[in-house]
């Protein structure tokens, strides 16, 4: 049997497969790791204002501080990637997790503000990778009539994380349990749970088409094998005439079906980081910058974020039912509208109202791009695209505060989330002129030149 004969045979047996234990297992684990990936992003926001009266920081020194966990994880997503794709998806979560604990442990205990800083980048090197990683492996795993649901059932779980970080810093930031700054132990609150969660990790089963796509075909039939052995009895896989046949050259990435794909996904990606983790992340300091104390904008905030979990739940009947670029292009749109919304909101009322209302668009958009993003690359590029294309948004993130903080000290929240808005509009145009459609349609035939013609919709 051929190469390309073993990857339709495997591609197909994991297709057919309804959702089994293993499936599962695997959809929470990788839930969980992304919790503490979006615990981590959100953490420099809800203690950004607590640290810069603790450590006496300048508006340099605190963009610098919120910034360094961002530059980390581009640096994280740009190289993860790689190793995904050259040394599997199982490998390349336990390498990240495990260097993402040690160093936020080593964050807790800093002394001073460039500890903090050295500590905060090299966590953010090690978690950098988590969600493409994430969203690639899913997508090996999961059959096409369930991909859409299970990995936002991932993402619903993981974005428990934003309002733990939330709550977590509005109890213990005016406190200090055991005589230990609060803001300490939400730093060792992350390692020690993101350390359960590598030990949870090890048990997942390598993804059986990278294995296939590396030519350890044997092992890939051994996974494929223990996911059937689950599932009980079985139809005949469904003849599959169409293979990838791309290698994992990267200059692949840059011809025709994928040229198109990179370019739209690059643009998408450094522009979306200003609507999704620009209120995030800023969203304490802009409630500040309104004139509310310290203590009663963790309140706000913790409040607004409660949307992002109950934003992503609400996303769930959708992601398999509606295209999800038109979802991706929707969400955007909504985005932009909440954030003007909260940007001029005067009214407490009002603030938390359009704030909760933006997160859970957010994650309506966030999902349904997560899911979008590792559908559109073959097999052997997978990892390096999501993650390659990904790190700008993490890149992107790291020279936000440099640019956004200067624009709301100058010209307040009502531009800043003017420039917002206009950068979702973008993105949903992007998606809407250079996206395929995706939806319910098997990997191996969205990456051929003749499935991407078909799934293009126009």
């Amino acid at each position: 049997m051929t190469t390309a004969s073993n990857s339709a045979a495997i591609a197909a047996r994991m297709d057919r497969l309804p959702i089994t234990r293993r499936h599962r297992l695997a959809t929470v684990a990788i839930g969980l790791g992304l919790f503490f990936d979006l615990y981590e992003i959100f953490l420099a926001g809800v203690l950004g204002s607590v640290l810069q009266k603790d450590f006496h920081l300048g508006k340099s020194s605190l963009a610098l501080l919120l910034a360094s966990a961002f530059l980390g994880m581009f640096v994280g997503a740009l190289g993860m990637g790689r190793v995904a794709d050259r040394l599997g998806r199982r490998r390349a979560f336990l390498l990240s997790l495990g260097t993402y604990s040690l160093f936020s442990l080593l964050g807790a205990f800093s002394t001073g503000p460039v500890m903090l800083v050295i500590a905060r980048f090299v966590a953010g090197v090690g978690i950098g990778a988590e969600p493409p990683v994430s969203d690639t492996y899913l997508g090996d795993l999961l059959p096409p009539r369930h991909r859409g649901r299970y990995t936002a059932w991932a993402y619903t779980l993981a974005f428990l994380g934003v309002p733990a970080a939330g709550f977590l810093g509005r109890w213990l930031v005016p406190a200090a349990p055991l005589g230990f700054a609060g803001w300490r132990w939400m730093f060792v609150i992350g390692a020690l749970g993101a350390l359960i969660v590598f030990a949870l990790r090890t048990g997942l089963p390598e993804s059986p088409r990278w294995l296939e796509s590396v030519g350890r075909t044997r092992e890939a039939e051994a996974v494929v094998a223990s996911f059937e052995q689950q599932a009980g009895e079985l139809p005949e896989p469904a003849p599959q005439q169409v293979t990838e046949t791309e290698t994992g050259r990267l200059a692949n990435l840059f011809v025709p079906p994928y040229r198109r794909r990179t370019l739209m996904m690059t643009v998408f990606h450094i522009l979306q980081t200003l609507g999704y983790y620009g209120f995030g992340t800023l969203v304490p300091i802009v409630l500040v910058a309104k004139g509310f104390p310290v203590v009663q904008s963790l309140t706000f905030t913790a409040l607004t974020y409660i949307g992002y979990p109950v934003g992503s739940a609400l996303s769930l009947p959708f992601v398999e039912r509606v295209e999800r670029k038109f979802l991706v292009i929707g969400s955007a749109i909504v985005m932009a509208v909440f954030g003007l919304g909260f940007g001029l909101a005067a009214d407490t009322w009002l603030i938390v109202a359009f704030g909760f209302l933006y997160t859970a668009a957010s994650n309506f958009f966030s999902n349904a791009y997560h899911i979008y993003q590792a559908e559109i690359f073959p097999t052997a590029l997978r990892g390096t695209a999501t993650s390659g294309t990904y790190s700008l948004s993490r890149l992107a993130s790291g020279l936000m505060p440099f640019v956004l903080l200067p624009l709301l000290n100058s010209a307040g929240a009502g531009t800043l989330f003017t420039v917002v808005a206009i950068a979702m509009a973008v993105v949903a145009l992007d998606v809407a002129l250079l996206g395929p459609r995706t939806t319910g349609r098997v990997l191996e035939v969205v990456n051929t030149a003749s499935g991407s013609t078909a799934a293009a919709g126009r």
